[in-house]
């Protein structure tokens, strides 16, 4: 298995894997790959913090960043996360959001929210965002909506994250 940044050469094979992957998973609107599609394309695209996972020149798992505005901090959007069901509980998500989260630290980030499963995502040190004052600009479960700072700081902003506009089409 490797972990890489995504090549363009890869989007038509990641936009498969991001579709098949969805149709499949519990939670889901089914527009992931169309929203990889218009990050990339947006002002928020980060190509050092958008990485797939390889085996054997197949793309199985996938992870993107995308830089939002969190008070005066420098922060990111963790989605989508996916791994292709074949490859799921291989321990690839972690991998990926391991990395992730190594290169969003070295480049000068601090917060990173998502939206996700709790008990999942809480292994990784993330909290509900509300911890710190952020609230969400989408009407989601607080538990759901969850932060991590890279610094371990528990700082209070006390605003709402502002999301591209590619995550409300």
């Amino acid at each position: 298995m490797t972990i890489r940044i995504e090549k363009e050469d890869d989007y038509k094979k990641i936009y498969d894997m991001l579709k098949l992957t969805f149709t499949l998973a519990d939670h889901s609107d089914g527009k992931e790959q169309d929203l990889v599609n218009n990050l990339r394309n947006g002002k928020s695209y980060i190509n050092n913090l958008t990485l797939v996972c390889e085996e054997k020149d197949e793309i199985v798992g996938f992870i993107m960043f995308s830089e939002i505005q969190l008070g005066n901090f420098k922060s990111l959007a963790l989605a989508p996360l996916a791994v292709l069901p074949k490859f799921q509980h291989m321990r690839l998500g972690t991998l990926l959001i391991k990395e992730g989260l190594k290169r969003a630290k070295n480049l000068g980030y601090y917060y990173v929210l998502v939206l996700g499963d709790d008990k999942y995502y809480s292994k990784f040190g993330f909290v509900p965002a509300k911890e710190f004052g952020i609230t969400s600009p989408f009407k989601v479960p607080n538990k759901n909506f969850m932060a991590l700072n890279l610094h371990h700081n528990k700082n209070k902003l006390n605003c709402t994250a502002e999301y591209p506009k590619e995550f409300f089409n």
